[in-house]
């Protein structure tokens, strides 16, 4: 007799967590009132932990580079092709966004990981629809991008002999299973209160080419204009444009003011934007941790946390799937370490 799963949290992370438990074997229930409505409907869907790396976060490079690595295995497991883009430009408007630049392909270098620095002439080769102005790119050619809501219909495809209870768990001792996985994105805290998962509000517009308009960019298009970072990602019809962050509790409005600095930043990385059409602008509330790691690992005999992805979560799917597997089957997958609960005093409590 198979043994009983509740997973907790309809996201990205638990439609994954699910479909692997079903998959091993486990009799499956997943309690969510709305399913893959939250962060992982807003999310812009860069698979981009290279880019992002900088020196002094070697934990955080490392876990996102390992599950990039299983991110083509993971999207062969899917029905259909989730994938938007391959290859991310990060870009550089003046001397010290260039610096930066440097720096992250120094350390990403030393790591092991590739990245190429362009000149000015070599970014507009690659993507001409790009500002003339832009001193340096940083190349990352294995990073993808991934369309997060067909995503989300693919993990639901994909969720063969999972039973979707539509209903928000509001007392874990209620549930009637030998196992509870938290998936639970920025609400963790609230079943779990010794858990530091917060909600950190971000807003991203979508944009479609209209017939009169330039190319979009073949790949993802990061950079930063006064200190906000900014960037532009591939889909079929257009671009997803993101992302503010903000700490304003549980506010999921969108303002004139996120609207208006994103329109604003992605016209200095790409001038002819205006020209696209905006069709949808939303917010969604990203689970962060105080560290910037997601918090992954067992709490007690009984309960598993998987949550904290903050920018991560779609990148971090395919690692945080096996991670909990692992420990389902009474392991531990070392290249999680990283997003052990234990870092923050909790964890195997009874």
């Amino acid at each position: 007799m198979s043994k009983s799963l509740a997973v907790v949290g309809g996201g990205v992370i638990g439609l994954a967590v699910a479909v692997r438990a079903a998959r091993d074997g486990w009799s499956v229930r997943l309690y969510d009132p709305a399913v893959g409505t939250g962060a992982s409907w807003v999310a812009g869907g860069m698979l981009a932990p290279l880019s992002e790396g900088w020196p002094g976060e070697h934990d955080l490079l490392e876990l996102g580079a390992h599950s990039l690595a299983r991110w083509p295995e993971f999207a062969r497991s899917l029905p259909g092709d989730v994938f938007s883009s391959t290859g991310s430009l990060t870009v550089a408007l003046d001397a010290a966004d260039a610096a930066d630049l440097r720096t992250i392909a120094e350390f990403v270098g030393e790591q092991g990981h590739r990245l190429d620095v362009l000149s000015r002439a070599q970014v507009r080769e690659l993507e001409p629809s790009l500002a003339q102005n832009i001193r340096l790119g940083l190349l990352a050619p294995t990073e993808f991008a991934v369309d997060n809501r067909l995503l989300v219909a693919a993990l639901q495809k994909a969720a063969t002999g999972v039973e979707f209870v539509a209903e928000a768990v509001t007392d874990m001792d209620a549930l009637d299973a030998d196992q509870i996985v938290v998936a639970a994105g920025d609400r963790t805290a609230s079943l779990l209160p010794d858990v530091p998962v917060r909600a950190v509000k971000g807003e991203i517009l979508r944009l479609r080419r209209r017939s009169s308009a330039v190319e979009a960019p073949s790949r993802t298009i990061r950079g930063s204009v006064h200190g906000r970072p900014i960037y532009l990602v591939p889909r079929g019809d257009g671009l997803v444009v993101g992302a503010t962050q903000y700490e304003s509790g549980r506010d999921t409005q969108v303002t004139v003011a996120g609207v208006r600095d994103l329109i604003a930043d992605a016209e200095r990385l790409m001038p002819s934007i205006g020209e696209y059409e905006l069709y949808e602008a939303a917010a969604g509330l990203r689970p962060m941790s105080p560290d910037g790691l997601p918090v992954i690992g067992r709490i007690s005999e009984r309960v598993i946390v998987a949550s904290g992805h903050g920018r991560n979560g779609i990148l971090l799917t395919p690692i945080t799937a096996d991670a909990v597997a692992a420990l389902l089957a009474g392991d531990a997958l070392p290249q999680a370490k990283a997003a052990d609960p234990a870092r923050f005093e909790i964890g195997r409590k009874q």
